[in-house]
């Protein structure tokens, strides 16, 4: 657009364009914290009986113990019999909190089936009709048995239903109401804006985290119920990001969780899930060589970052972030161990850091986001905190950090139902203000991000790969993606998809699919 200033005078700047965010000036509007949920009522009319008409007891959870008269049931027909369904199941008698994830796989062309990630039990799918059910037997003779029965469906992707719950049989009922979507993300492309170079299978354990280094990935595993008894290291070549090749696999007896992994120098480090902090020596980057555990603890490290000549650990079982010295990469001293709080009743954990100058953002998987100063890293002090009404559990599990128009602004995520990504203004942070937020279906979780000058690169398991520009850090907008969940994905519920990531900066995007394995994307 060309407007008039004068005589012979033009101003030829083209007008902003209103579909990207403007350069952020450091101005904002505080954000309400509302929660991971917002309770907007149950999800559907139907509801649950006890006794039929004639007032004989109705098998709990039997298709004939949901009430669906009040329910538009010819919708149903919308629905696709085969497929891979996420569920939101809201809790009649705790609404508030009693939000739980599960979901559901059918098929009529003989695949496996499943409710809650067990074997099915009972499936009536037909044009009026979508009831399925499992059964969790215990040793002892006890049993729970999970049953959903959809109420009216909005269109071919997404139904509502209710749900119940029986311990043996019916002594305990728990009844509820849910929405359902389909996993896959039927009608959208499985790219836009992202170029795909590669696929390569991981066939040690279930792969969760990656770290790329000396023109090397290494993927790690760990036991997530697909046969392997163990977790472990797979070691990629990716000097040819077109053709991976599949260097080594490294096992160590006994040790069925490795759900970390990164390197610094000749050292590659690897959270165990018995062993502490795995060292490994990579001289030789494709043959990986053991070469301690610290701090020698036999307890679980859940993640790991590198900042400098700092490793921070995070445990899940002894509640600790761990300090470590790595000027020698291959000889981490303890610095110190600092116990992060858990919520008042006594859930939670430090799941992540992220380490930004001389500060240590912690997300704690229960009570919110915890920030100390490492200036000194054998006497972190705490600065602030991020935190939640202590009556919901909403875990915070990952974050970024970067500055923005002079203010430090943290990018933070959970892991769980509706867990979406947070914006915050941690510059004081005594007084953290959240100022923005970016959503997408509440089925689905946040898992792991990586900040890159103005783009965030979200993994946010059934959705894939999400780029946000993040200019405007108070109005992220999506610029890129890649989804990476397929109906033949081997799981279902909240955990499937995409979960590891690296953006190492050579122009490629190293993507960790529960499933599939690693994906190479080209930088958009």
């Amino acid at each position: 657009m060309m407007t008039t200033l004068g005589l012979g005078c033009h101003d030829d700047k083209k007008e902003p364009d209103p579909e990207r965010p403007t350069e952020w000036d450091g101005n904002y509007v505080p954000l309400e914290e509302k929660g991971d949920h917002i309770d907007t009522g149950p999800f559907a009319s139907c509801s649950v009986v006890t006794v039929d008409d004639a007032g004989n007891p109705v098998p709990c959870g039997s298709l004939e113990s949901f009430n669906l008269s009040s329910c538009d049931r010819s919708t149903l027909s919308r629905l696709s019999p085969d497929g891979v369904y996420s569920v939101l199941d809201r809790s009649s008698s705790s609404p508030f909190s009693g939000f739980s994830p599960g979901g559901f796989r059918v098929s009529t062309q003989g695949g496996p089936e499943a409710v809650n990630g067990l074997p099915l039990l009972q499936k009536h799918v037909d044009g009026q009709t979508f009831y399925v059910s499992s059964q969790l037997s215990f040793p002892d003779g006890t049993s729970q048995l999970f049953a959903f029965a959809g109420c009216q469906a909005e269109n071919e992707q997404r139904f509502t239903g209710c749900s119940q719950t029986c311990i043996n049989g019916g002594e305990e009922r728990f009844a509820g109401t849910f929405q359902g979507v389909r996993t896959q993300r039927i009608g959208e492309p499985e790219l836009s804006g992202i170029e795909f170079v590669s696929e390569s299978r991981v066939d040690v354990g279930t792969p969760v985290d990656v770290y790329v280094t000396k023109n090397h990935a290494y993927v790690v595993a760990l036991n997530y119920g697909r046969g392997f008894d163990e977790g472990g290291l797979a070691v990629f070549d990716v000097s040819d990001k077109a053709h991976p090749v599949l260097k080594k696999v490294v096992k160590l007896e006994g040790d069925a969780y490795w759900n970390s992994v990164w390197a610094k120098d000749d050292a590659l480090y690897v959270g165990s899930g018995n062993h502490g902090v795995l060292v490994f020596d990579i001289t030789d980057p494709a043959n990986p060589q053991m070469v301690r555990g610290v701090p020698g603890d036999t307890f679980d490290i859940h993640t790991l970052f590198v900042d400098g000549n700092r490793l921070y650990a995070q445990s899940s079982s002894g509640g600790q972030a761990l300090i470590f010295d790595v000027s020698n990469a291959l000889s981490p001293v303890l610095l110190a161990r600092y116990g992060v709080p858990a919520d008042p009743n006594g859930r939670g954990y430090p799941h992540d850091s992220f380490a930004y100058q001389n500060r240590l953002y912690i997300s704690q998987m229960g009570q919110g986001y915890y920030v100390l100063d490492v200036t000194d890293g054998s006497d972190p002090k705490p600065l602030g905190s991020y935190t939640y009404d202590a009556s919901i559990y909403n875990p915070s599990h990952t974050s970024q950090v970067g500055t923005f128009a002079g203010r430090t602004i943290a990018f933070e995520g959970g892991e769980n139902v509706n867990a979406h990504l947070r914006v915050l203004d941690v510059t004081d942070p005594a007084h953290v203000v959240k100022i923005g937020e970016y959503k997408m279906r509440p089925q689905s979780s946040i898992h792991n991000m990586v900040l890159r000058d103005k783009r965030l690169y979200v993994v946010w398991y059934a959705e894939g790969l999400r780029v946000l520009d993040v200019s405007n850090p108070t109005q992220p907008k999506e610029i890129a993606y890649a989804n990476t969940f397929r109906d033949s994905d081997l799981f279902d519920g909240l955990f499937v998809g995409a979960i590891g990531i690296r953006v190492p900066g050579d122009g490629y995007v190293y993507v960790v699919d529960m499933t599939r394995g690693l994906l190479i994307y080209r930088e958009p």
